[in-house]
């Protein structure tokens, strides 16, 4: 698909690819790290992946990966991306507009209403082609991440809405009489939830590089999380241990790769990207880098995704 260019567009937008994915699906779990607009390194391995064939069965992401997520299992390549490539200096999604509205940073409302001539994000293909697709969010009242499925939840929208809601600066969205924020509170990098559910293939998609590591700052003080979120203590006490809770993740997430109960993608450069970055160039750079990255590695990545003689 053609986009008629502005100077606040990625030059290259027109390079992504643009089409359907096919209808054959990969038996696993695929698991979406958020990062805000470090996700545009998702997007670009969710388009490589959808071009290669690779179609997993079962989605589910985190905040930003969550909104990439929900295209990667509509099969639709490219979507995403020109969103993120395409619109982020309209400020419809990101902008006063979108604060108006939406009481947060993005405006979901424009996102999955068709911008520019994208066309629909289209949910009926999850069911069409049997796939699943969730989206984890963090509950204000037990300070726990959360599930929505696609199918389940009454309204998935407003489920990845709440999982892609940053603290500080967004208002709690309410999901079926709750309230929730972003999943990345709780649970940046949700591979527990394939194990629980006893997946043999999963892959996992990080927006950091394999290094990374939460420094911990002993003497911060946290006044402003304690003031804002006072009235809902669990909350409270999981925003003041995230960091932790990551860094602990970011362990277990080395084992599961060194053992092969799980395939890590991680970027194979610097992140040089902000979370609300304004840099069209640098975002386009790393969308290209997730899309190279997979196709560096797309032959043992079929080697892991091949099933065990006993799921055939």
């Amino acid at each position: 698909m053609e986009m008629k260019l502005t100077r606040k567009m990625y030059s290259g937008i027109n390079k992504l690819p643009w089409n359907d994915a096919g209808d054959r699906i990969t038996q696993g779990c695929i698991v979406l790290e958020g990062g805000a607009f470090r996700g545009v390194y998702t997007g670009g391995v969710l388009d490589a992946l959808m071009v290669a064939g690779l179609n997993l069965q079962t989605t589910i992401g985190v905040s930003a990966g969550a909104m990439n997520g929900i295209c990667y299992a509509t099969g639709q390549i490219g979507y995403a991306s020109r969103i993120n490539l395409g619109y982020r200096h309209n400020p419809n999604y990101v902008g006063l507009p979108a604060m108006i509205r939406n009481k947060g940073i993005i405006g979901f409302d424009f996102a999955f209403n068709s911008p520019g001539d994208l066309g629909p994000v289209k949910f009926e293909n999850i069911q069409k082609y049997s796939r699943r697709f969730l989206a984890v969010a963090t509950s204000l009242e037990t300070g726990k991440e959360v599930c929505f499925e696609e199918g389940i939840t009454p309204d998935i929208v407003q489920a990845i809405r709440a999982s892609a809601s940053m603290p500080y600066i967004s208002k709690p969205v309410n999901v079926e009489g709750h309230l929730y924020l972003d999943g990345g509170c709780a649970c940046k990098v949700p591979y527990r939830w394939a194990l629980e559910q006893g997946f043999e293939k999963i892959l996992i998609v990080r927006t950091r590089p394999r290094d990374y590591k939460k420094e911990i700052d002993p003497n911060a003080s946290h006044r402003v999380t304690k003031m804002m979120y006072r009235k809902y203590p669990a909350f409270l006490d999981t925003m003041l241990h995230s960091d932790e809770l990551y860094n602990v993740q970011l362990e277990e997430m080395n084992e599961l790769e060194k053992s092969g109960r799980a395939y890590v993608i991680y970027p194979s450069g610097p992140i040089e990207v902000g979370r609300l970055e304004k840099d069209m160039e640098k975002l386009g750079r790393l969308y290209f880098m997730g899309y190279h990255d997979v196709f560096a590695q797309l032959e043992r990545l079929k080697e892991y995704l091949q099933p065990s003689p006993a799921q055939r």
